[in-house]
């Protein structure tokens, strides 16, 4: 059955708003039923003499109000009950495509799992509850050489450290290689903003090098390597935020061969590569005495999992950078330290690892079947996209035209390093949305893409 029409109200309400308070109020009054499929958004349009756009954004404001879902391949149904009885509304509240989270696998015997590991008997609780020696305890650090040599990196325990996130990593890595004297740092154009507010902390220059789609130009580095006289080089090169791509292999060598020559160490931002079925040789594989490699569990397993493990290039370079962890985090907290432990040394975590990389395919495939191919540069392995903007769209305009609809996506201002930023957004694919929140998303996303930002903007 999806021969429902709404009786929208006439008033000043926006008429996606009254869309989805039609389908609040049918639903409540039992003129919809649970199951119920609805009418295509294209068919409803039509049937109201709308918009496509309105149609499509009253329906994603219903699906945020629990009132509907998508299932792919199948249409739009109505949720078993009103959203009265199942707790708070969300309405008003933005999907956070600008966060780049893991998605949250659909799995509750995982998620019964992990919850079971989180158990603590009372002995280990005391222990968690105490200040531990920096860097983790030694099952911390086994632990941390276990997932490493999942990369293909090696590592002995006086080289590696647990610490509390990747961000409190490179920010401790490069305070140690910027020796208090103010200098530069090099990096990709568009790159990692944790690592800009970094260097803007720390009052350091960050200078983006020429990139073609393979990375970072050689002789661009080697050039700036002799004009800058650089601390250090900042490189995401598996899956690389914002833009996806991935350094390959010949790339990378002549890369670590350019920095040795020069002496400018490489801070190694490896958050991604696990997920990828064969990511290329770390950088702490090909020239492990110049490189700094920061693998954290937050971009593989869950935002709050705030453990990243470090592997630094000599055991004295391991002392420097645990007195700078020491005097911004003082440890990593043992009872999250020891959560990541148990699920890598009984396989949870390879098992939450397997269920995010499934779901990012997936969502992937959404991208590839409703985004401009033309206008998408992404990876399947990947759980965020970079969309480059037709000409008429400008990015503050297609953010702002998202956001009118609840949608939070991010502008390239926010990766630049230097110059003028292309027109181009990064979309998020992860977090707490399902995958039919996912979809909706993406097709309001090329809806508007196919209009001028003026025709959409008149239907708001």
């Amino acid at each position: 059955m999806s021969d429902w029409v709404p009786s929208l109200t006439s008033g000043a309400k926006p008429r996606y708003i009254a869309i989805a308070e039609a389908i609040q109020g049918d639903l409540a009054e039992g003129r919809l039923l649970p199951a119920q499929r609805l009418p295509a958004q294209r068919q409803l349009a039509r049937l109201l003499g709308l918009d496509f756009t309105t149609v499509a954004r009253g329906y994603a404001e219903a699906q945020r109000r629990g009132l509907i879902e998508s299932r792919v391949g199948e249409g739009t149904f109505v949720i078993g009950t009103p959203v009265s009885a199942r707790g708070p509304s969300t309405r008003g509240e933005i999907v956070d495509f600008s966060m780049n989270m893991p998605p949250e696998p659909a799995d509750m015997a995982l998620w019964t799992r992990l919850g079971a590991d989180m158990e603590l008997p009372p002995a280990e609780l005391v222990r968690v509850l105490r200040y531990q020696r920096f860097g983790g305890t030694e099952a911390d650090k086994q632990a941390a050489i276990e997932w490493l040599g999942r990369r293909g990196v090696a590592a002995g325990l006086d080289r590696v450290a647990v610490v509390p996130g990747a961000h409190a990593a490179l920010l401790a890595a490069t305070t140690v290689l910027v020796e208090r004297e103010r200098g530069v740092i090099l990096a990709e154009p568009l790159t990692y903003p944790g690592m800009k507010a970094i260097a803007e902390q720390l009052g350091l220059d960050l200078v983006g090098i020429a990139t073609d789609e393979h990375g970072i130009l050689p002789a661009a580095f080697d050039e700036a390597c002799r004009l800058h006289r650089p601390k250090a080089l900042y490189l995401n090169p598996t899956l690389c935020n914002p833009t996806t791509r991935t350094m390959p292999i010949g790339r990378r060598q002549e890369i670590a061969g350019i920095a040795r020559r020069n002496r400018v160490p490489v801070i190694e931002d490896d958050p991604y590569s696990l997920l990828s079925d064969t990511p290329p040789l770390a950088f702490a594989s090909i020239a492990p005495d110049i490189t700094w490699h920061v693998a954290t569990l937050s971009k593989c397993l869950g935002a709050g999992l705030r453990v990243a493990y470090v592997l630094v290039p000599d055991a004295r370079s391991g002392w420097n950078f645990a007195s700078a962890v020491r005097a911004a985090n003082v440890m990593v907290s043992p009872i999250t330290a020891t959560l990541a432990t148990r699920w890598i040394k009984d396989g949870t975590a390879d098992a939450l690892l397997a269920a995010i990389r499934a779901e990012a395919r997936e969502r992937q495939a959404l991208v590839a079947a409703i985004l401009p191919p033309d206008l998408v540069t992404t990876d399947p392995a990947a759980f965020h996209a970079w969309l480059a903007l037709p000409p008429l769209w400008s990015r503050s305009a297609f953010v702002g035209h998202m956001a009118s609809c609840g949608l939070g996506v991010v502008a390239s201002d926010v990766f630049g390093t230097q110059g003028t930023a292309p027109e181009a957004v990064r979309i998020c694919l992860g977090g707490p949305a399902q995958r039919s929140v996912v979809r909706t998303a993406l097709e309001f996303a090329a809806h508007a893409l196919s209009e001028s930002p003026a025709r959409s903007s008149s239907f708001l």
